[in-house]
């Protein structure tokens, strides 16, 4: 039974799903799934292709519910997704101030919306519309709106798989740097497992469909981490490992 949504009684802005289970149709998607996402965590999560990982974001963010178990959440959460969701008839400015329409002092708008230009670096495409931005610039400007105000938990799926290597791997270093100057409780979907390992601070690794949890990797190691890193490059391994890759490519 669908139990709705209770917050968290530690004051703490987390994610919780307890003994979920969700199914399309006669297809079922998700299994008597639990998992918790604490304040200020980034939680990766990765898996085969189509086995509900966009599911439980959409889960965790209440635009679906669970036939089975209980979604519990605290906080004020934003989802960035795969392709920017930017308006195109409005400017960048117009754009990430859509973020700040909780904020009702117009002067604290602006200092607020000045503050998110200079963190992105975008000061001289103020007035620019997105087609004019390249796909880096674009992503950055979707960060800052759903950093915006007064949000406390990001829901990225797969925010950076549309661009190309090099622009990906400077949005991860934009990314760690972005949430060092303004912590959220993050939830992270990709297919890059060299993404997750790089971020996370746990990283779930998901079973086919229906999902269940594999496993839980935790990665303490500072950030932003290089590539080379020997906790990066383990928890690759690990996660390769888990997903039977290895295996199958007889490594």
């Amino acid at each position: 039974m669908y139990a709705g949504v209770m917050k968290d009684k530690t004051g703490n802005n987390r994610l919780t799903l307890q003994h979920v289970s969700k199914s399309f149709g006669t297809m079922p998607i998700i299994q008597d799934l639990t998992l918790t996402v604490n304040s200020g965590e980034l939680v990766v999560i990765v898996g085969p292709s189509g086995c509900g990982k966009t599911t439980i974001l959409n889960l965790l963010s209440g635009h679906i519910q669970p036939d089975l178990g209980s979604v519990h959440r605290e906080g004020v959460i934003r989802t960035v997704y795969q392709q920017d969701g930017l308006f195109p008839w409005l400017t960048v400015s117009e754009n990430i101030s859509m973020g700040l329409r909780s904020l009702k002092d117009p002067l604290q708008r602006a200092k607020e919306l000045q503050s998110l230009f200079e963190l992105i670096h975008l000061q001289d495409f103020k007035h620019h519309y997105p087609h004019e931005l390249s796909g880096g610039m674009r992503q950055r400007a979707e960060l800052a709106r759903a950093l915006a105000g007064n949000s406390d938990i990001l829901l990225m799926d797969e925010p950076f798989s549309a661009l190309d290597y090099q622009t990906r791997l400077r949005m991860r270093y934009e990314l760690v740097r972005l949430l060092e100057n303004r912590p959220r409780t993050v939830v992270f979907v990709t297919h890059d497992i060299e993404e997750a390992a790089q971020l996370a601070d746990r990283v779930l690794v998901l079973s086919k469909r229906p999902a269940t949890i594999l496993r839980e990797l935790k990665n303490s190691a500072p950030k932003p981490r290089d590539l080379t890193d020997s906790e990066v490059v383990k928890a690759m391994k690990e996660i390769l490992e888990e997903l039977g890759i290895l295996k199958e490519a007889g490594v």
